[in-house]
């Protein structure tokens, strides 16, 4: 077994194997219970960024686990084609040719993303599988080959000859350089300097003006109201009136609306229903007109007059000109804010009223709401649940269509000679209704989350019945972050119960986000993104996945700090190294003895009832199994970072730096004689050795899958992969009593070593040791009196019952651990002469400070004329410097004593 760990050389290696004998393949027509999930499907255009490490490695924790279980676990992977950011993408491809997507005309535009699918889709499905993802590859889907493609029409034809898909006007998010309407997911805010703008609107009649205040000067030109609260008591006489809209010489009113903030600027708000999303609801509730006075282009239309043709930035500027010149400009203040921006090009959105395709969505978030109150759907943790009610019972109409090539093509004909409209899950040729074959096909395409929202079931071959469908559906478990709640969970709950008649998934588990080490989200503007693959390159998958979960709490934020990935590995390293120990210690070990315990509850236990184990072997044996049910617990309580630093906390401290080291004296023993006690004893150790060992290794194998494969294969016995092996589940190994007794002699071990670090003893230098402890504690250490010598570096180790002499307390450092008294001897603890030269010199100086603080204190007129909080530090330093005096000459007393031989007992 080599000295170190080489990461990229097993990933490689057991990535390509697992593959290749189809170890995470789920067969539909097996007898196992089942355990199955769907993998949120990244966009096809993307590389692997931290949070899809995180999303990907927690998924694989349970995919891992259920499968050791003995279940036909089925993880379905696939990509998102992502419509409006691989349209993007190939966009920008074709900009470097000089050419646009008109250039090309639709159809080969569609052909050139096709061909960039291909050539690059693969890559991020390769680094998911670097990372170990324990997926069934060979059921890979896309949401728009032909399967998933078939299932979006089918579900589109049947919402829209239901009525729950029509066309309508409402304002939507414009993206002037892509040229779509985008989701509310695919607009980014983040906060930047800006600037609050307070304008008067002068009372259309009689006296007084409204003062509003705005962030966006040169939408004013469309205003068609002003807006107060109901309950305002500075606006309630202007309720009805009617105010002169600047610049515009228009007459607006005066409207009363909750959704106005009070404490937001003046408390009066300019209401723009043409270019803001609650303007436009406003709008609605007052039947106030729609001005759009800022195009698709980012440009003004004919609407605003003379700014006609300028871009939003040079009419907010004109604006703000033509303001201050006619004396309605009153204000101006900084102000951070965070305007919408589209997530793939950057720029700022623009609020549009456009004619769009909409599907009603109370009708489907009724039965999607009950689900969840009665606790058919789950959210953990719990209370994400409050947050995907209250989105729910608050839905609006959603918005599917796309101003985009790429994506599925809406399956609406209009007839040119007739004008009806027609969905079809075929392509239509002739006009239903008149036969004419002057028909058009809808230009737009689907929102992405439209094909999304049917992954669980379409993945599986719906609308089909198939075999995969009847064994899967529904899902076991979601994994996914809180960002997506509403804009993939919600749609598939309301998808799964609208055409498969029950939800897809009975739990949502919901991670926070990774940020970076200051707390901040990671961002392109920002610069702070990590590139997973590059932490794996220089660390490994498994120190990249256990870094991203140990410790963290279902739905937290995770800091991602390069520390915690080094103490990752740091840990991989200590789990190989005290494995290769063990191994080495295992050449000779009786390979039927180990077969018989290798993940076998049934044959542990009987081992252990069978053999005489010694306290040290009860102790770790109890501890695997505590370790192996906590770890099995927080699973099932699905809190995996708790999980993860239950076996982190176990391996080290108790595998590996207890048991190891208590067990060494004995695996270096044996003789000739296999009848011997020493080779009896050794058989015990090497078997209890490689019990917990394997074990430990099947616990982890979820959480860092490379290296316990790695390590189990070199193991005297183990099977074809760790990856099918069986989940430990330990029974009947627990001993209270051997944890309490290896416990405290545990504490006593560090106590000594403590007591050897503050004094400079060199780990090699040998010393004697007093442990003074009651009856039944007494004996735990003469149990286990070999291992303390060995542990604690003893030349001499004496045992005393309460009442037995011991050093005199001046002439040895003394502690109390785990109820034992302790005393080294300074005689053979330290250097004599070279500790009373460094008593002398701290002495010396402690007399120095005394003097100092003496002097100042007893200086005439000191007292009387320093301030009080100064007299008080001084009395301070010289009580202080007294203390420290008398000790250290109490100490040096005690090496006096201790250099003529002391006058205390060492025997019982």
């Amino acid at each position: 077994m080599p000295h170190r760990y080489d990461p990229r050389q097993a990933e490689e290696r057991w990535t390509r194997w697992w593959e290749e004998n189809r170890v995470f393949h789920a067969r539909v027509d097996s007898d196992k219970p089942r355990f199955s999930m769907v993998i949120p499907p990244p966009n096809v255009t993307g590389v692997l960024h931290v949070g899809h490490a995180l999303d990907q490695t927690l998924q694989d924790i349970f995919a891992r686990w259920h499968r050791m279980q003995g279940k036909e676990t089925l993880w379905l992977p696939g990509t998102d084609h992502a419509g409006i950011a691989t349209q993007v993408r190939v966009e920008e491809e074709l900009a470097k040719e000089g050419l646009s997507r008109h250039d090309l005309g639709r159809e080969a535009f569609v052909e050139r993303v096709w061909q960039w699918k291909h050539h690059y889709g693969g890559r991020i499905l390769e680094q998911l599988k670097g990372l170990g993802a324990s997926c069934d590859w060979e059921r890979e889907r896309f949401t728009m080959d032909e399967g998933c493609s078939r299932a979006v029409r089918h579900v589109f034809v049947h919402l829209y000859r239901k009525g729950l898909i029509y066309q309508g006007d409402y304002i939507v998010h414009w993206c002037p350089r892509c040229q779509t309407t985008l989701s509310d997911i695919e607009v980014e805010h983040e906060e930047e300097e800006g600037r609050l703008w307070t304008l008067r609107y002068p009372a259309a009649e009689g006296e007084g003006e409204i003062r509003v205040a705005t962030t966006r000067p040169e939408t004013m030109l469309g205003d068609t109201a002003v807006a107060v609260h109901p309950e305002d008591e500075r606006y309630r006489a202007w309720i009805g009136r009617r105010v002169r809209l600047p610049l515009m010489d228009r007459e607006i009113p005066v409207v009363a609306d909750e959704a106005v903030d009070p404490a937001f600027g003046t408390g009066a708000v300019k209401v723009t229903p043409a270019h803001d999303p609650t303007d436009f609801e406003i709008g609605q509730r007052h039947n106030l007109p729609q001005i759009q006075v800022i195009g698709q282009d980012a440009r003004m239309t004919a609407e605003a007059g003379r700014f006609q043709g300028l871009t939003r930035e040079e009419a907010r500027q004109a604006v703000l000109e033509a303001l201050r010149a006619g004396g309605f400009l009153v204000g101006e203040e900084p102000l951070r804010h965070a305007p919408g921006r589209c997530y793939r090009c950057g720029t700022v959105v623009e609020p549009l009223v456009s004619r769009q395709w909409f599907v009603r969505m109370k009708p489907l978030a009724e039965p999607a709401i009950r689900a969840v109150e009665e606790g058919r759907v789950r959210f953990v943790p719990e209370h994400f649940t409050r947050m995907y009610l209250h989105w729910m019972r608050n839905v609006r109409d959603w918005c599917i269509s796309r101003q985009l090539w790429w994506g599925h093509r809406i399956p609406v004909w209009t007839c040119q000679a007739c004008g009806t409209q027609s969905a079809s899950e075929e392509d239509l040729v002739r006009c239903p209704e008149c036969g004419s074959e002057r028909l058009e096909q809808d230009p737009d395409v689907l929102d992405t989350w439209f094909s999304s929202a049917l992954w669980p079931f379409a993945t599986l071959g719906w609308p089909d019945d198939t075999p995969d469908l009847r064994r899967f559906y529904p899902t076991d478990l979601l994994v996914t972050g809180y960002e997506i709640i509403f804009f993939w969970v919600a749609r598939m709950i309301m998808m799964g119960i609208e055409f498969m008649g029950e939800p897809p998934f009975p739990t949502v588990l919901i991670h926070g986000i990774v940020r970076d080490s200051l707390g901040r989200k990671m961002s392109k503007s920002l610069g702070n993104g990590v590139d997973p693959m590059e932490v794996i390159a220089e660390y490994g998958a498994d120190a990249l996945r256990f870094s991203l979960v140990q410790g963290v709490g279902p739905g937290n934020d995770l800091r991602f700090r390069t520390d915690r990935v080094e103490s990752a590995r740091n840990f991989a390293n200590k789990v190989w190294n005290a494995s290769r120990f063990a191994i080495l210690n295992l050449a000779d070990a009786d390979r039927a003895a180990l077969e018989a315990l290798a993940g076998s509850p049934d044959g542990l236990q009987a081992w252990k009832e069978r053999e005489a184990l010694t306290l040290a072997d009860r102790w770790i044996l109890s501890r695997y199994q505590w370790a192996a049910s906590e770890v099995h617990r927080l699973l099932e309580r699905f809190d995996p970072g708790e999980a993860a630093q239950v076996l982190y906390e176990f391996i080290w401290s108790d595998l590996c730096d207890a048991y190891i080291e208590l067990v060494k004296p004995r695996l270096y023993q044996g003789g000739d004689d296999p009848e011997s006690e020493a080779a009896r004893q050794r058989r015990a150790a090497q078997a209890t050795l490689f019990a917990v060992l394997d074990g430990s290794l099947r616990l982890l194998h979820p959480f860092m899958p490379y290296l316990t494969e790695e390590i189990w294969q070199r193991l005297p016995v183990h099977g074809p992969t760790l990856a099918r092996a069986a989940w430990p589940r330990p029974q009947g190994l627990e001993d209270p009593e051997a944890e309490k007794q290896v416990g405290r002699v545990l504490e006593v071990i560090r106590a000594i070593r403590n007591l050897r670090a503050e004094r400079g003893v060199e780990p090699s230098r040998r010393v004697t040791a007093v442990l003074r402890a009651e009856p039944a504690l007494l004996e735990a250490l003469q149990a286990m009196e070999r291992e303390i010598r060995a542990l604690a570096r003893l030349e001499r180790l004496e045992l005393v019952a309460p009442g037995g002499a011991v050093p005199e307390r001046e002439a040895a450092v003394t502690a109390v651990a785990g109820g034992v008294g302790i005393y080294l001897p300074l005689a053979g603890l330290v250097d004599l002469e070279k500790e009373r030269a460094r008593l002398e010199k701290e002495l010396a100086a402690a007399r120095e400070e005394a003097a100092r603080a003496r002097a100042l204190l007893e200086r005439p007129g000191f007292k009387e004329k320093a301030p009080a909080h100064v007299v008080q530090q001084q009395e301070a330093r010289l009580a202080e410097a007294e203390a420290k005096e008398a000790k250290l000459l109490d100490q040096l007393a005690a090496l006096e004593r201790a250099g003529a031989g002391g006058n205390g007992a060492h025997g019982a």
